[in-house]
C-alpha cells in the first residue's frame, strides 16, 4: 500500500495524509492501520490533562523541547474543542506551539472532539499508533481541557500528568473530581503564583492519604513560559515509565488499554451496521415516528432496531 511505505520511509506528507483518513473513517486508513499494526508498540506515551486555563499547550510545548533536547523524537496529539459550525479543530493549540513547526522531528496534530467526551476524540488512539508506526519516540497527548471529566486519557497513555494551578478558589475541590485519581504525576504550574505552595501541601496531603502501589505520585512545581521545573517533570515521567516496566505494570496497562480500544471499536461498527441497515428499510424513520406519536416506548423501538439488523451483524 503506497501510502503505507512513504510513511515507514519517513514522508510527513504521508503522515498527514494517513492521520486524516483515520480521524474520517476511511476505508483506505482503516487497511493502513491493520498493515501497520505490526509495527506499533514502541513509543512511549504521555497524557496531559487538567482544568481549563492551568497552561497545558505551554508545558506540552516546554516538554517537546526537553524530550528534543534529550534526543528524543516527539508526536503530539492535541484534542481541540470542535467548530460549531465545521466540527473541525479550533487548531489553538498549533497557534500556542508554532515555536516547535521548524523542527522536523516533532509532529504536531490538532484533532477536534466532534463530540465525544473524555477530553479525547474518538480516534485518538488510533492517530497516536501512526505517530508510533512512525518512529517518533515519544507520543504526547493533550486533553481538550473542558473540566472535570477527562479521564478517557488514562486508556490511552502510559503516564497521566495532571495540572492544576493556584488561584481557582478551592484548587484540590476544581481537581480532585474525576481527574484527581487518575493522576501519575501531579503538576502545580504557574508556581510563581501565590498559593503555590499551599496547592503543593494540599495535594501531598491527600496522596498521603491514598494506598500506595508501589509508585509514590511525586507533586512538582513548574513555571512552563520560562521552562522552569521541565527538566525534573520529564525525569519524573521517565522514572514512571521505567516503574512501570520493572513493576510489570507496563504490559498490564498496554492490555487493559487493547481491551478497551477494542470493545470500543467494535461498539461503532456494530452501531455502524445497525443504523444503516435500519436506515435502508426504513425502520429507523418509521420507529422515531412511532416513538414521537407515543405508540412504542424508546427502550422497544431500540430492541427492534437491534433485532431487525441482528442477521447483518
Amino acid at each position: 500500500m503506497q501510502i503505507v511505505d512513504r510513511l515507514l520511509a519517513g514522508d510527513r506528507r504521508a503522515l498527514a495524509r494517513l492521520i486524516s483518513l483515520v480521524e474520517n473513517g476511511h476505508p483506505e486508513g482503516q487497511e493502513a492501520m491493520r498493515l501497520l499494526h505490526s509495527k506499533t508498540g514502541r513509543a512511549k506515551t504521555v497524557g496531559i490533562t487538567g482544568p481549563a486555563g492551568t497552561g497545558k499547550s505551554t508545558l506540552v510545548n516546554q516538554l517537546a523541547k526537553e524530550f528534543r533536547a534529550r534526543g528524543k523524537t516527539v508526536g503530539i496529539v492535541a484534542v481541540d474543542p470542535s467548530s460549531p459550525f465545521t466540527r473541525g479543530a479550533i487548531l489553538g493549540d498549533r497557534i500556542r506551539m508554532q515555536d516547535l513547526v521548524g523542527d522536523p522531528d516533532i509532529f504536531i496534530r490538532s484533532m477536534a472532539t466532534r463530540g465525544s467526551l473524555g477530553g479525547l476524540a474518538e480516534t485518538t488512539t488510533e492517530v497516536m499508533s501512526v505517530l508510533d508506526a512512525f518512529g517518533k519516540d515519544v507520543v504526547i497527548v493533550e486533553t481538550v481541557g473542558a473540566g472535570q471529566d477527562e479521564v478517557e486519557v488514562i486508556r490511552a497513555t502510559q503516564t497521566v500528568v495532571v495540572i492544576g494551578t493556584p488561584g481557582f478558589g478551592d484548587d484540590v475541590q476544581v481537581m480532585k473530581a474525576g481527574i484527581l485519581e487518575i493522576a501519575d504525576i501531579f503538576v502545580v504550574n504557574k508556581a510563581d503564583k501565590e498559593g503555590a505552595n499551599t496547592l503543593v501541601s494540599e495535594l501531598n496531603r491527600l496522596l498521603s492519604l491514598s494506598p500506595g502501589d508501589g509508585w509514590k505520585v511525586p507533586v512538582l512545581k513548574t513555571v512552563a513560559p520560562d521552562a522552569q521545573g521541565i527538566p525534573e517533570l520529564v525525569d519524573a515521567i521517565e522514572a514512571h515509565w521505567n516503574h512501570l516496566k520493572d513493576s510489570g505494570r507496563l504490559e498490564k496497562g498496554e492490555e487493559e488499554r487493547v481491551r478497551h480500544n477494542l470493545l470500543t471499536l467494535t461498539r461503532q461498527k456494530l452501531i455502524q451496521r445497525l443504523l444503516e441497515h435500519n436506515q435502508k428499510n426504513g425502520q429507523l424513520d418509521a420507529l422515531v415516528k412511532a416513538v414521537v406519536a407515543r405508540e412504542i416506548d424508546p427502550h422497544s423501538a431500540a430492541e427492534r432496531l437491534i433485532a431487525n439488523g441482528e442477521k447483518t451483524c
